[in-house]
Order: C-alpha cells, then structure tokens, then sequence
C-alpha cells in the first residue's frame, strides 16, 4: 500500500490563487488580442489607402484595357465585314462565270461550221492547201512571230 510522503504531489492551490492566476491569463489574452485586433485594423487600413501615383498607375491600366478592348472590337468587326465583302464579291463572279458560260454556249451552237465553208469556198475562192504548200520551220530565237518577219526557205 502507498503511504503519501508530505511534499511528493503537486501542491494544491488555494481557490483565490487559482482565481488570480486565470484572471491574469485572461488580461494577457486579452491584451493580446486587442494588439492582434489593432494590428489586423491597421494592416486593413494600409491595404485600403491609395495614394496618388496608385491612383494613376490604375487608371492608366484600365484606359490601356480600354483602349485595347476597343481596338479588338473594332478588328473584329472590320474583319466581318470584309468577309461579308468577299462572300459578295464570291456570288458576283459565279454568277458573271455563269452567264459568261451562257454566252460561249449560245455563240458555240449558234456558229454554222458548214455555212462558213460554203461561204469561204463558193464566195470568196478559198481551198484547202496541199501537202506540198504547207512549209514547217523551226524558229529557235523566240516563240514570238513578228508579221512582218521574212519566212526561211528550204
């Protein structure tokens, strides 16, 4: 069995002295906290002042920002409508290739190869050129033939 040995535990406190001792850890806390709370107010405090070249430098960002959201919108939009331009300019050629097909067409059925050949050969005299009055040459200086040029013999 244990035999309690005068000094060996923890002294017990009178009630009064465990009173003070929490009311002074209170104070501290306390005290703690209302330097805590007026730290917090002055660093809001920092936070919430502008001064004048803040201000400036802000403003001078948003009007850039403005200035640039603009500028885009303005691109954007000139960009649309060059597209809408072109898309006008698109149907116009298809349809101008399409009356120019028209038009080829009803000059090609409308030429009478034969009516051309009575007219060149009964009218005019013309006839087929025989083998040997047909001349070939080669011209090796240019591909251009000038009128006026005299023609090679053989």
């Amino acid at each position: 069995m244990a035999s309690y040995i005068h000094g060996t535990g923890a002294e017990k406190l009178a009630p009064s002295e465990r009173e003070e001792r929490l009311q002074r850890k209170r104070r501290q806390d306390v005290g703690r906290s209302v330097k805590r709370q007026h730290r917090i107010r002055r660093n809001q405090e920092r936070a919430m002042y502008m001064d004048l070249p803040y201000v400036i430098m802000l403003t001078l960002a948003s009007i850039c920002t403005l200035y640039l959201c603009v500028n885009y919108l303005h691109l954007q939009s000139a960009i649309t409508a060059r597209m809408h331009n072109i898309e006008a300019m698109e149907e116009k050629l298809e349809k101008m290739r399409t009356e120019n097909d028209a038009l080829e067409t009803s000059i090609n059925t409308s030429i009478d190869l034969n009516e051309i050949y009575e007219i060149a050969t009964k009218e005019l005299g013309m006839v087929y050129a025989k083998k040997d009055q047909v001349l070939l040459y080669d011209k090796t200086e240019s591909e251009y033939v000038r009128q006026y040029e005299d023609i090679p013999e053989h």
